[in-house]
Parts: C-alpha cells; sequence; structure tokens
C-alpha cells in the first residue's frame, strides 16, 4: 500500500501506471493507495491537472454525465441483444472506467469496460478505444460468465475482474483476492443505485 497522507499529485511520479484510489481510514484520516482496504473507496482518474477525484470535480462529473448519456444508446442496444439488465451494464462501466472511453488500467485493460487485449480479440474486437464495440464486447464476456455460472451475478463479477479461472480455482466461489472482492461488493452497490434511479425515473 502507499503511504497514506501524500498529495494525490505528489504519487504520480511514483504510480504512473498503477491504479489511484482514495478513502477515509477509521481514524478519519484521507488514504492514498493503490491497493483499497474497503469498498467504500473513489478510484482517482487523471485530468491535465493530475490525479482528481471525480465526485468532487466539477468538471469530471459534468463530462461523466455527458458520457453516460452519449453512450446510452450503445448499452441499451447491448442490453436488448444480450439480455443483460441494462443497469448492470451501467454499473460495470462506471466501476470499470468511470465512462472514460480512453481509459487503460495498469495491466493494460481498455476502455469503458475495460476490455484485456485478450478478451477483445475473443469477441471480434478490433479497437478497444471505438465505445461501441467495446461495450457490445464486454457484454458478450458477461453473458458468457452468466451462462458459465448459471446466473449467480456474484461470480459472474468476481470473474468478470479476476478471470472465470480464478473463480474456478476456487470451486466456484469469489477468489480471496481483496481487489476482487471490493470489486463484486463495489458493482453490486452500483447496481442496485442504477435499479433504484431508473425507477425513479419511470
Amino acid at each position: 500500500m502507499l503511504p497514506a497522507l501524500l498529495a494525490v499529485t505528489a504519487l504520480l511520479p511514483h504510480v504512473a501506471s498503477a491504479d489511484i484510489y482514495k478513502y477515509v481510514d477509521a481514524r478519519g484520516v484521507t488514504v492514498y493507495t493503490d491497493k483499497p482496504a474497503t469498498t467504500n473507496h473513489t478510484k482517482m482518474v487523471m485530468s491535465p491537472k493530475g490525479w482528481v477525484d471525480p465526485t468532487k470535480s466539477s468538471v469530471y462529473m459534468s463530462k461523466y454525465k455527458v458520457n453516460v448519456r452519449h453512450y446510452k444508446r450503445y448499452v441499451d442496444q447491448a442490453a436488448v441483444d444480450y439480455d443483460l439488465p441494462q443497469p448492470l451494464i451501467h454499473a460495470v462501466i462506471t466501476a470499470e472506467s468511470a465512462y472514460n472511453p480512453w481509459a487503460v488500467s495498469s495491466a493494460g485493460a481498455m476502455g469503458l469496460m475495460q476490455l484485456m487485449p485478450d478478451t477483445a480479440k475473443r469477441y471480434g474486437v478490433t479497437d478497444a478505444f471505438n465505445a461501441r464495440q467495446n461495450i457490445r464486447g464486454g457484454c458478450q464476456y458477461l453473458k458468457d460468465l452468466m451462462a458459465r455460472f448459471n446466473g449467480n451475478l456474484s461470480l459472474v463479477l468476481a470473474a468478470y475482474n479476476a478471470g472465470e479461472g480464478a473463480v474456478e480455482k476456487y470451486n466456484n466461489t469469489i477468489p480471496p483476492y481483496q481487489e476482487t472482492r471490493n470489486y463484486v461488493r463495489k458493482v453490486r452497490q452500483l447496481y442496485a443505485q442504477s435499479v433504484q434511479e431508473l425507477a425513479l425515473n419511470d
């Protein structure tokens, strides 16, 4: 874990290739880290001014909302084509990239649904930064995982994060990786929020 209490911009030279998260610990201390120890964390995003908290940045939140609306047609169509809940797709994209189509993780995952190169190739995604292709590739993967794990959402999300082999290695349970467990909880929370928001807007 990276040291606490460092300014976010100070972290940049040392962890340029890593994802950065922010959370407040039990003592009320704000911690910046590449390995969050809690689900109550925020994934930082890169901006021209360095790492920023998207929930505190009016500019980034404005861009996020614009992108949600802009890519909604792709999400809606993929939900129909692959028989997936639209709020689930939204939750995965939010957790994976915060709707940044140019996002690249330290592991090499790309685009809105953070497709690894092998996954992109498997589903015929020739340009992972093409939003429509990326969403369709990610949704095809989710659909296959739904079939593979009999619709068990927690296992599907664990496999999306850590790979289906990791889930099967641990006898079809969520692997004991803190990052994966945090991811599953985070996406489920976002999914529930998205379902609620959709119901309120109906």
